[in-house]
């Protein structure tokens, strides 16, 4: 256990490994343009860069935080930032597309260690009255990482190659490794002792792996294949687990708390229906509206700043008001800026899309860290690593559900071709459906963070 003392110093080294993550993933957006010219990916493809990533890191989550339940979260946590700083400096000296994309599904394994246990050791080491304020920290750093990603990324790309952005990941990974085994004393095992759940974590990766991977492939035919399966291994996935003494994921802590479910799922429709934002809007500035990859990231900068102010002062507002209210009003302020971009056309003006990124940032801003100190104190003491995992699993899956929004309405009217002047009215309305489709979620997410503490 962790002295009261050092708690200042763990949140330093949480916050570092927070960083990363989203940084590489806001950052690549830039450099999806240099890549796809490097290796002549074609529009479908090289949404699997961000997807590859994103199903494994969804898929290990939970499985990671129940192992670090039962051996440690701090020895889950540094491999984890270990695994994650070797691949991604393997993508770096990738020598072909489909090994850059299976390199970020390996990358992926480290961020679902990472994310499995972070949230779960800060929220051990901080008491209730101060975990608002400790949760809005780590949540404007991720905004942060958000922020810089495009700025930086794009500089980098611009004048280092996208080479550059993996190289230098790698490097600051590793710092954070050295740092966490300096400050990161003890350990937190909650369930020492006790056996691993081998055949709920499979058919677990099987429910949530047929569900992403058919999402990403509709329209297909396959695609509903796959989702079937995805939505069958679930339903037996959930009835295994409620009869298993020492499960997975312990499904009980929904049953009976409305609280939890719905801030989760809340957490589910936000990711969804704005991740997809970054990858359309950076193949929008630089394809339809020519900017380069620098002065696409100046601009995309502006939400993720938004994201990064807000979000630090809606951490300590928390802490004194109900939480719930702040997530609802983000999420309504999100819907707004949703509305704005399904009207964008090729001659939209600069301040306009300047505005609705602006709205969106404060949107999410409000939402996340609210809603992350409503789930992690929705639960007893001894499931915190299963409520960070779910929020993690919710904010990655929704986010693959994003990409897959977009990957769909690409697939629909671009299809697998290089994004060419010719094809720029059919890349606009792949543009529109995945802002519309974005939109519809928003409203739904709306009505489940509205409706949680309603008797």
């Amino acid at each position: 256990m962790q002295h009261d003392t050092t708690k200042f110093p763990v949140l330093f080294v949480i916050c570092m490994a927070a960083f990363l993550v989203p940084f590489m993933g806001s950052a690549i957006n830039l450099a999806l343009p240099q890549i796809s010219a490097t290796f002549s990916l074609k529009a479908v493809s090289l949404s699997w860069i961000a997807s590859s990533y994103l199903i494994a890191s969804a898929i290990f989550q939970v499985p990671f935080a129940r192992l670090a339940d039962l051996i440690g979260r701090k020895k889950v946590f540094i491999f984890g930032l270990a695994f994650f700083s070797i691949t991604t400096f393997l993508c770096g000296i990738a020598p072909s597309g489909w090994v850059l994309i299976t390199l970020r599904g390996l990358s992926g394994l480290g961020a679902a260690m990472i994310f499995g246990t972070n949230m779960a050791i800060l929220t051990s080491v901080f008491q209730p009255h101060e975990r608002g304020k400790a949760i809005g920290i780590n949540t404007a750093v991720v905004y942060f990482a958000l922020a810089s990603g495009p700025f930086l990324g794009g500089i980098l790309t611009h004048y280092w190659g996208w080479q550059s952005l993996f190289y230098l990941i790698a490097l600051l990974g590793l710092i954070a490794v050295v740092c966490s085994l300096i400050i990161l004393k003890g350990e937190w095992i909650e369930a020492k002792g006790e056996g691993f759940d081998y055949f709920g974590s499979i058919i677990y990766a099987v429910g949530l792996f047929g569900l992403i991977f058919g999402f990403s492939k509709l329209p297909e035919t396959s695609a509903f294949v796959w989702i079937a399966v995805g939505i069958l291994a679930f339903v037996f996935f959930v009835f295994y687990e409620l009869k298993h003494q020492q499960p997975v994921f312990n499904v009980r802590i929904f049953k009976g708390n409305k609280v939890f479910g719905l801030s989760s799922l809340s957490a589910l429709i936000n990711y969804a229906a704005t991740f997809a934002v970054a990858f359309m809007m950076s193949l929008y500035l630089q394809s339809i509206r020519g900017f380069d990859a620098q002065d696409a990231g100046f601009i995309l900068i502006v939400q993720a700043c938004m994201q990064c102010v807000v979000s630090l002062f809606a951490g300590k507002l928390s802490d004194k008001i109900n939480p719930s209210i702040l997530a609802t009003t983000g999420m309504g302020i999100i819907l707004v800026g949703l509305c704005g971009l399904i009207f964008l056309s090729t001659t939209t003006p600069i301040i306009i899309i300047l505005i609705l990124l602006i709205l969106l940032g404060v949107g999410f801003g409000l939402f996340s860290s609210p809603n992350s100190n409503v789930i992690m104190s929705s639960v007893e003491k001894k499931y915190f690593g299963q409520a960070s995992a779910t929020m993690g699993t919710m904010r990655l899956t929704g986010q693959a559900f994003s990409m897959g929004i977009a990957m769909m309405a690409l697939s629909l009217h671009v299809g697998n071709r290089m994004i060419v002047p010719e094809i720029y009215p059919q890349f606009m309305k792949s543009l529109h459906i995945t802002f519309i489709v974005c939109a519809v979620l928003s409203v739904i997410g709306t009505y489940a963070s509205s409706f949680r503490n309603k008797k």
